[in-house]
């Protein structure tokens, strides 16, 4: 298995969205430490911080995988994000 840290550049970035479920997982879970516990985020804010920390210009993605594995939730109407 390829190690995480291929997908990081110097800055500790994600450069590129693995291939496999496996290694797809580890950088969500990386992404989602950017995030603060009992802090209130709006979709904004949430790609704000997405798109400090990866350089493949999808926060699209990000944001979605962190709602599907459950390291963040989200209002129905998707205006309000926080940590789980």
């Amino acid at each position: 298995m390829q190690a995480f840290e291929n997908f990081l550049d110097d800055q500790g970035r994600v450069t590129k969205w693995p291939a496999k479920a496996a290694m797809k997982i580890e950088v969500i879970k990386y992404m989602s430490q950017f995030f603060e516990n009992g802090v209130t985020y709006t979709e904004k804010e949430v790609n704000e911080v997405l798109s400090k920390h990866h350089t493949f210009n999808d926060y699209f993605i990000l944001r979605r995988g962190l709602i599907d594995y459950k390291l963040m939730a989200r209002t129905r109407t998707g205006s309000q994000y926080w940590k789980v």
